[in-house]
C-alpha cells in the first residue's frame, strides 16, 4: 500500500507542495462506472500535511458523502395477532445515500463534542430531520438499516501514516451505491480544532446495459414492468419445458 501511496504523490499539485500548504489531499480516482455486473469497488484518499500526523501531532479525520434522498421508515403494527399491516411512519428529508468517516482516531476523541456535532461527524451527529412520528425509534431504525446495507460506516478501518506526514484511507463502495456526485472532506486537526480543509468530488454513473435498464425504469415505468413480467413468464415457460424433458 505505501509503494502505491508513493506512486501516486506525484498527481499532488507541485507547487502546493512546494508552498508547504498545512494540508494536501486527493482521490486516487474520480469517476466509478457501475455496469451490468457492478460488484462494488473503492477508492483511496491520499495526502500529506506539514507537521508530523500522530499521537500529539497533527490527525486528520475523512468524511465522504453521496446524494441525499428522502426515506419513509413505517413500524408494522400487528392486527389480532395474525396480520401486520404499517402502522406510524417518519419521513426523513435529505438522507445522505452514501456517509462514511474515517479517522486517525474516531473524531469524538479528536475534537471537542460541539465542534464534531457542528461538522456532523459520526453516525449520531447526522442532521436527520423527520416529519410524522416523532420517536427516536424511527431515527434508530434508519440508522441501523443503512449500517447493514454497507452504505453508512463510521471508522470501519483507521486513516493509515506512511511516514510521519503521508496519510491514506480506503473508501469502500458497495454495489448497491447510489449514482451521483460525492463530496469528501478532509480535515487537519491540531490541538483539537479544524485547522485546515480540503474538498475533493468523485462521481459515480451507470454505463452501458446498466444505464439504458434504469433510464427505461425510471422514464418508462409501464414498460419496464411489462418486460420484466414477460421475462418472468418466458423463464417459467423454459423451465417447465426443461423439467418435462428431464
Amino acid at each position: 500500500m505505501l509503494a502505491g501511496l508513493l506512486f501516486l504523490l506525484p498527481a499532488l499539485p507541485l507547487r502546493a507542495l512546494a508552498q508547504e500548504l498545512p494540508l494536501v489531499a486527493a482521490l486516487s480516482r474520480t469517476d466509478i462506472e457501475v455496469t451490468t455486473g457492478f460488484t462494488g469497488a473503492s477508492l483511496v484518499v491520499f495526502g500529506s500535511t506539514e507537521q508530523p500526523i500522530g499521537p500529539g501531532g497533527d490527525e486528520v479525520i475523512v468524511v465522504a458523502r453521496g446524494p441525499t434522498r428522502p426515506i419513509v421508515v413505517r413500524r408494522k403494527v400487528s392486527v389480532a395477532g395474525v396480520i401486520w399491516v404499517n402502522g406510524p411512519s417518519a419521513r426523513f428529508s435529505g438522507v445522505p445515500g452514501y456517509y462514511v468517516v474515517s479517522g486517525t482516531r474516531p473524531a469524538w476523541q479528536i475534537l471537542p463534542e460541539e465542534e464534531r456535532l457542528r461538522n456532523a461527524l459520526g453516525l449520531d451527529a447526522l442532521p436527520l430531520a423527520s416529519t410524522g412520528a416523532r420517536s427516536p425509534n424511527f431515527r434508530a431504525a434508519l440508522l441501523d438499516l443503512e449500517r447493514k446495507s454497507g452504505l453508512w460506516l463510521e471508522d470501519s478501518e483507521p486513516v493509515e501514516i506512511a511516514g510521519s506526514r503521508l496519510f491514506h484511507v480506503r473508501l469502500p463502495l458497495p454495489a448497491s451505491v447510489p449514482t451521483g456526485d460525492y463530496r469528501v472532506e478532509v480535515l487537519l486537526v491540531r490541538s483539537r480544532r479544524i485547522v485546515a480543509r480540503q474538498e475533493l468530488e468523485f462521481r459515480v454513473d451507470r454505463v452501458g446495459m446498466a444505464d439504458r435498464v434504469a433510464t427505461v425504469a425510471q422514464n418508462q415505468p409501464l414498460v419496464y414492468g411489462v418486460v420484466c413480467i414477460l421475462f418472468a413468464a418466458l423463464a417459467g415457460w423454459l423451465g417447465s419445458v426443461l423439467f418435462r424433458r428431464g
